[in-house]
Formats: C-alpha cells, sequence, structure tokens
C-alpha cells in the first residue's frame, strides 16, 4: 500500500474485491471503491466457482444396487445435471459481477475489471496474488451462510496464505474516521507503520496507536517511534499503552473511542500472535464489528 509508483514497479497495483452471493457481497464492493479512490489504483472485483462442489454420486460405485446399464444411464443424467449446475453457477457469477461493476461504476471508479474464476479459492487468490495490492474480502457472521463455497470458510485459509494486506469487511462500509493501529512493538507492526505512514489510505482519518503490556521503557521507546513516524507523516495520532489481556483491551477501547477500523499485523512475536492465530483467527473475525485491515 505504499505510492502508486512503487506499486506499479512491483506489478501488486490491483485493489482486488472477493465477492460471492452472501450480503457480504455490497459492502465488499463498497470497501474496494473506497480503497481503490483512496490508493489511485484499479479496481478489479473477482467471483470464484469452486468445481470441488460436484455431486459426490457421480463418483460413487453404484454397481452393486443397480444393474450395470441403469448405472451407466444414472451416470449419464449426473454428468448432465452437474454440467447445467455448472452453467447456472457462471451465469449468477456473472450477475454478481455485472451488478458488482456498476455499483462501483455509480460510485465513481472508471472501467471496474470483473474477473470469473474456476477453482479454490485460496489457490486462485494464490495465483494472482503478484497483481494483488489489496485484497477486500467479507466475513461470515451469524446469520451468513454455512457452506463451504461461501468465502467465510475459507477467510483464514486466506490471511494465512496471501502475503498482501487483507481488509476484512463484516457489514455495511463507512469511509473510516477513527482507526485503532494495535502496536506490539514486532517487526511486522514496525513495517506496517513505515507502509501505512507512506500511503494515501488512511490520510485524513484520525489514528489511535494503542499497546498492550506493561508501562516500560522498553514498551514505550517503540510505541513513541512508531507515533512520530505517523505524526511525520501528517496524521493526528494519539498512543497508549494498556495493561491488561491483549484482545479485551482493544475491544474497550475501540468501543470507548467509537472506533471504526481496527489494524494489525498479521504475525508478530508477542501475545497479538494469538489473536491470529488458529481458530481465534476466525473468532476475532466473527466478533469483529468494524473492518479490520491486516497487514504482513
Amino acid at each position: 500500500m505504499s505510492q502508486s509508483s512503487a506499486s506499479a514497479a512491483t506489478g501488486h497495483d490491483k485493489v482486488t474485491a472477493c465477492i460471492d452471493g452472501s450480503a457480504f457481497a455490497a459492502p465488499v464492493c463498497d470497501a474496494a471503491v473506497w480503497a481503490s479512490q483512496r490508493l489511485s489504483a484499479p479496481l478489479s472485483i473477482l467471483h470464484v466457482i469452486d468445481r470441488n462442489e460436484s455431486a459426490e454420486p457421480a463418483n460413487g460405485d453404484l454397481s452393486g444396487s443397480i444393474g450395470l446399464g441403469a448405472r451407466e444411464h444414472l451416470l449419464e443424467e449426473l454428468a448432465t445435471l452437474d454440467e447445467q449446475r455448472g452453467r447456472i453457477a457462471q451465469e449468477q457469477g456473472r450477475l454478481m459481477l455485472e451488478a458488482a461493476c456498476e455499483r462501483a461504476t455509480q460510485a465513481g471508479i472508471t472501467e471496474p475489471r470483473p474477473r470469473q474464476r474456476n477453482g479454490e479459492l485460496v489457490e486462485t487468490l494464490a495465483e494472482l496474488e503478484d497483481e494483488i495490492r489489496l485484497l477486500v474480502i467479507g466475513k461470515r457472521g451469524e446469520g451468513a451462510e454455512q457452506a463451504s463455497e461461501h468465502l467465510g470458510s475459507n477467510l483464514e485459509r486466506v490471511i494465512r496464505s496471501l502475503h498482501r494486506p487483507v481488509l476484512v469487511v463484516p457489514g455495511e462500509f463507512q469511509t473510516p474516521t477513527r482507526v485503532l493501529i494495535a502496536f506490539d512493538g514486532s517487526a511486522t507492526i514496525k513495517r506496517a507503520i513505515e507502509v501505512l505512514a507512506a500511503s494515501p489510505l488512511l490520510q485524513g482519518a484520525e489514528l489511535h496507536l494503542v499497546m498492550v503490556g506493561a508501562d516500560s521503557v522498553e514498551h514505550q521507546a517503540p510505541l513513541e517511534t512508531a507515533r512520530d513516524t505517523l505524526q511525520s507523516a501528517g496524521f493526528n495520532v494519539q498512543a497508549s499503552l494498556k495493561a491488561g489481556e491483549v484482545e479485551a483491551c482493544l475491544r474497550e477501547y475501540a468501543k470507548e473511542h467509537a472506533i471504526d477500523m481496527l489494524v494489525m499485523g498479521a504475525y508478530g512475536h508477542s501475545r497479538i500472535r494469538q489473536l491470529l492465530v488458529g481458530s481465534t483467527t476466525t473468532e476475532m473475525i466473527r466478533n469483529a464489528t468494524v473492518p479490520l485491515l491486516i497487514l504482513r
């Protein structure tokens, strides 16, 4: 998320929005439009048809329960149905992409690029990784679909696998004005601070730099350095050092200060790392009520 010239040099130039048939498609599109405009980056809207969802009976051995001729006829019918399902899925995806592009165009995006791919989501994103500057994806909430083809079921794998910033959208998106940056002193978050300082993405927002830990020089020094870096880039920054349990402290601070976006490093070497490893990732995203920007 550095300046446009840097992203062009590396080829990581597109804001990519992942959409599916869930209720997250519209807010994901809105968040991607916002990021695309802030970064002056082209917008790509991606829909992946998971071909692993084909009917299991087509691969089963039914010869023990039906005659050979009947079995061949049944398999032919199943193959036909599978082909029909594939065509329907492609048409549904095309219509979703068409609607998303229209929404983006109405919001001011010039020529958003629709892309439909067949395959597994994480593998598809890995193939496209070199052209992704920022990935925008929806989370799965309590009322969301549980089927594996929807994005929420793959979200943790996407975050762990993709070496690009990921913006997770939990619901209706609004331009963030107060952003909490969870600072743990790790190399990951220190790099993230440098990237954010050079990026236009959060310009104009009030930044809250929060570290959870003991009030010591060991913690105060890197926190102050990070604050100075962001202030030198023109940001209004509040830096705080809190004692307590990491997740609880961050949630309490976010509520108290009406935070409307959270920024974290994907992997660090502190207690915050535990928030983004294994099953806790899913829990954190499930409980999120504001967009969550995860940086590598």
